[in-house]
């Protein structure tokens, strides 16, 4: 990219809200211009916005200050959405066809399309990955040109309460932030960290966050199931904490002495961990209080793991997010799943030049948002802003957002991207734009096919028959004449 060009995206966590403004460059790798944390702990929970206001002003406050850092105005961004209300559903659409009919890309279009009307009550459809056609008995990726006499569509649709999705939207209509792109959060982290062979040969990718645990099962490149678990590494401080200790107390703790696991003889029972100068609290039973909150997110994690993929998931677990960090962390999955590969990614497979510490310590917690980073495809920079000795800002080098999208249809829409509030209402006016004319040319081919039968009949009435009868008579008569 040119100077003064860049991509921004924004990711809203549970326990912070992070902007990030990076440039792509000709040989593939990001380089990161400016960085924003802002805490959201009190007004985002479990990946929800609970509170419009409070969430939008934040927004404000990191565009400002990531404004303030490039010198340049910020014109649109990329978000990623996700939280505890996001699953993943399996849905069929079936079609009988004439005997021997071969298939068009505009009738798995329509298959598409009927998928993606699918109501679900609260619920609202965010994205649908294809899982395969069924093409008579034989299942395909791609059944374009094949004949049959039945179609089935197998889909995944990834589903958001209709409530979360709206006051995300809301956010950044208040903020007057323009949205250039709604991306599923865990597809740009499994796109950021997961390996093509691993997506191939199937694995599970597991986020573990600070309020949620994210599960991604894939096989044959494909996603399989999404779910989001509501439980994270803040559930252990938690119940560090009942050890009578502030949450903050329980935090350092975690941090310093927490383990996944510990081997039974390695456990001294006089040993104890120091909360303050003045208490100290025995180093079993933190032990067993961190271990124990770890093995019920371990089990949740295993049970949204569709069975059938139990022995499928050759490329293993991969565990990623700030929860990942703890001691021992893949021996306690190990022990608990029974999988022999696990891998934690502490960081992205892009190539990133950074000066900022939080992306350079690696320790996955920046996954996510540079996993969206890396999603951005159109330019957010805006007029380069300067200040003269009198305050006034000057504006020149203006981009103006000529590349903004246009409401597309379903087909056109790639896997992970979500459609803004305002692109659904464009799409559903244009939805119902098309309705209207073709009911508009229906109407019009109905009156002229209806006229048309009117002619006919007047033609062939017993009146205009004897009328052309006495004509052709009265015709005849006067040739006779003559």
């Amino acid at each position: 990219m040119a100077a003064k060009e860049f991509i921004v995206a924004i990711e809203l966590g549970s326990s912070k809200m992070t902007g990030i403004a990076g440039q792509k460059n000709l040989d593939g790798s990001i380089t990161v211009l400016a960085m924003v944390k802002e805490d959201s702990s009190s007004f985002i929970r479990k990946g929800y916005v609970y509170n419009i206001d409070k969430t939008a002003q934040c927004l404000t406050n990191i565009i400002k200050k990531l404004e303030n850092q490039l010198k340049t105005e910020i014109l649109q961004v990329y978000v990623g959405v996700g939280g505890q209300s996001i699953r993943s559903v399996r849905n069929v659409i079936a079609k009988d066809l004439p005997a021997d009919t071969r298939i068009t890309q505009d009738m798995v279009i329509e298959l598409m399309d009927a998928n993606r009307n699918m109501k679900y009550q609260d619920q609202e459809i965010l994205d649908a990955a294809v899982q395969e056609y069924k093409v008579d008995s034989q299942y395909q990726l791609d059944p374009v040109g094949i004949q049959a006499s039945h179609l089935e569509g197998n889909f995944l649709n990834i589903l958001q309460r209709k409530t979360f999705y709206r006051n995300l939207n809301k956010c950044f209509e208040v903020a007057g932030i323009n949205v250039a792109e709604m991306y599923l959060a865990p597809l740009a982290l499994a796109d950021a960290v997961l390996t093509e062979a691993e997506k191939r040969s199937g694995c599970a990718l597991v986020d573990i966050g600070s309020d949620t645990t994210t599960v991604s099962v894939y096989s044959k490149n494909i996603l399989r199931h999404l779910a989001v678990i509501p439980l994270g590494s803040n559930n252990i401080t938690k119940d560090i904490a009942t050890l009578q200790m502030e949450e903050s107390d329980a935090e350092k703790m975690k941090l310093k002495y927490a383990s996944a696991f510990t081997d039974n003889n390695d456990i001294d029972s006089n040993l104890k961990y120091s909360i303050d100068p003045e208490r100290q609290v025995e180093s079993r039973k933190f032990i067993e209080i961190v271990e124990g909150r770890l093995e019920e997110i371990i089990e949740n994690v295993w049970y949204q793991i569709p069975s059938e993929y139990y022995d499928k998931l050759l490329g293993g677990l991969i565990l990623t997010g700030g929860g990942s960090n703890m001691t021992n962390i893949e021996q306690a999955f190990m022990n608990h799943t029974h999988v022999d590969k696990i891998r934690t990614a502490k960081f992205v497979t892009h190539t990133i030049n950074a000066t900022q510490e939080d992306i350079k310590a690696k320790d996955g917690k920046m996954n996510t948002v540079l996993g969206l980073l890396a999603k951005g495809d159109m330019n957010c920079a805006g007029s380069i802003v300067t200040d003269d000795l009198f305050g006034i800002k000057k504006e020149t080098t203006p981009h103006p957002v000529t590349d903004q999208r246009q409401a597309r249809q379903v087909s056109e829409i790639p896997a992970g991207v979500i459609r803004t509030e305002a692109e659904k209402q464009k799409a559903e006016e244009e939805r119902r734009r098309q309705e209207e004319e073709a009911e508009r040319i229906r109407q019009e081919e109905q009156e002229a096919e209806r006229q048309r039968i009117a002619a006919e009949k007047r033609e062939n009435s017993f009146w205009n028959k004897f009328l052309k009868k006495a004509k052709k008579f009265g015709e005849d008569m006067v040739k006779e004449e003559e």
